[in-house]
């Protein structure tokens, strides 16, 4: 996954979080339904976030940044635990 990809992708992910929060605010999704599908949503971004910073720092290291691999969200969501 190329680091446009992943920019591509946390944009997805960010306009799915604007819009399941404006259909909360217009009643067309419940309040809990919204909170499941955006901590969804938080795992996914952490994940893309980590995966772009991976790819910047082997190119930083002078390494290839197709190297770099996607973190599991157990260990994405665990490093400040």
């Amino acid at each position: 996954m190329s680091e446009q990809d992943i920019l591509a992708r946390i944009k997805s992910l960010v306009d799915r979080e604007h819009e399941l929060r404006s259909k909360t605010v217009s009643g067309d999704l419940d309040p809990e339904t919204e909170r499941r599908q955006l901590a969804e949503l938080e795992v996914q971004l952490d994940q893309c976030w980590d995966l772009l910073r991976q790819r910047r720092a082997r190119i930083d290291q002078g390494r290839n940044p197709d190297d770099a691999q996607p973190n599991s969200a157990h260990q994405v969501e665990g490093y400040l635990q």
